[in-house]
């Protein structure tokens, strides 16, 4: 796998330690938390792995190929359509995998796409940990790419952003579930996990 050259670990995980302290803030304290707000008082922060730099991979960019939009279940309410923006295609434990990365289709009136340049591709995924160490319907990235996607060669892949959907701590949202064509067959240990494995006593 190749990393960009001037990668900082040591900037990197200072980094990712001050955005899951912010983050932490954000569920503790902001009115938009999923934390109830009767639970927000005994909140003592988020479970994560231990950051892990060998889990942020070189990406490579490739066209969707299948159907241009898959529906996505969601934890209630009827499925989303979503557009297949991209394949994300990475080496990781000596063997080759990918991973879709998605756009929610958006009602055309009101959205002007020329407007927009950037594209965010929500990645939700599943993997070895998935029902054991993290949420059972699998976690979520999200990645920016400025300008256009078609024009994107390769692009980080940081699994220690990986973080759980809303719904894991409020029923009261609705989440995608990872889609079985998002499902990797190694353990990603990395980003955020359960405060117990759900096999645990």
């Amino acid at each position: 796998m190749s990393m960009d050259a001037d990668f900082d670990a040591e900037a990197w995980a200072t980094e990712l330690e001050e955005y899951r302290a912010e983050k932490d803030e954000f569920f503790a304290e902001h009115r938009q938390s999923p934390i109830p707000a009767d639970d927000r008082e005994d909140f003592e922060g988020l479970t994560y792995y231990d950051p892990d730099p060998s889990l942020r991979v070189a990406a490579r960019v490739e066209p969707a190929d299948g159907e241009d939009t898959i529906e996505l279940e969601m934890t209630q309410g009827e499925p989303q359509p979503y557009e297949r923006a991209a394949k994300l295609v990475f080496e990781l434990d000596g063997g080759e995998h990918e991973l879709y990365g998605y756009e929610q289709v958006q009602p055309e009136e009101g959205h002007d796409h020329a407007a927009d340049d950037t594209t965010t591709l929500f990645v939700p995924f599943r993997d070895g940990t998935t029902g054991d160490t993290t949420y059972g319907a699998g976690r979520y990235m999200e990645f920016e790419v400025e300008g256009d996607l078609a024009d994107a060669d390769e692009l980080p892949l940081d699994f220690n952003l990986a973080y759980h959907p809303f719904c894991v701590y409020n029923e009261a949202f609705a989440c995608p579930l990872a889609p079985p064509e998002n499902t990797l067959d190694v353990r990603i240990e990395a980003g955020e996990r359960l405060a117990r494995s759900l096999g645990s006593d």
